[in-house]
């Protein structure tokens, strides 16, 4: 039997978390585990013409994006188990399914649920951990840009704003957590995949 473990690494904009990811494959495929990658949902459908500004509603595209990553959960989930690797797995998630909720209306969210018959806590138990990286523009503001990345958009105080939504959506996972800015960005890094190792070794 594999032993699976699927965390979502999330964070507001300009957080670190392409880097992050690097960091993590690195650091636990050194630790014997076989590391798998969900990319973000998102930034497909933005990068692909599909996107707030394109879809009539938001609400549209944010019941499209959930469907795709929930989909994409499943698929990548059924191809992880069959894996031929060793039987220690992780499962990250760029981004997961809650995160949708810091992009609606609390009524939006609502009916998206309804339409696909779910609930927030039946998608929150996707999940076994959430470890949120805290934005730039909130303790870094020097290095917060929006150069890196076309589906970003945010000014400074919007991405302060859209960090503590985030946060909010993911608060009721009984592992959440959130890392902040307060050492450098290589502590940072190493705090995140600290945080992970306790969760994995509990």
């Amino acid at each position: 039997m594999k032993q699976i473990t699927k965390i979502v690494i999330t964070g507001g904009p300009c957080a670190g978390k392409t880097t992050a990811l690097e960091h993590i494959r690195t650091v636990f495929s050194e630790k014997g585990y076989t590391v798998v990658f969900i990319p973000e949902t998102a930034t497909e459908l933005i990068s692909g013409g599909i996107a707030p500004w394109t879809t009539n509603t938001n609400q549209n595209f944010q019941h499209c994006l959930l469907m795709l990553q929930c989909e994409k959960e499943t698929y990548f989930t059924w191809g992880a188990e069959r894996l031929k690797e060793n039987s220690k797995l992780l499962i990250v998630c760029d981004r997961g399914a809650m995160d949708n909720k810091a992009y609606t209306y609390n009524d939006e969210f609502s009916n998206i649920l309804s339409l696909m018959n779910t609930t927030e806590d039946a998608l929150l138990s996707r999940y076994d951990a959430v470890f949120h990286l805290v934005t730039a523009a909130n303790g870094a503001e020097d290095f917060y840009t929006l150069s890196n990345n076309n589906a970003r958009y945010e000014t400074i105080e919007e991405a302060r704003a859209l960090d503590k939504r985030l946060i909010n959506a993911w608060k009721n996972h009984p592992h959440h957590v959130v890392i902040d800015n307060s050492s450098d960005f290589k502590g940072k890094l190493n705090c995140l995949t600290d945080k992970i190792s306790e969760f994995l070794d509990k």
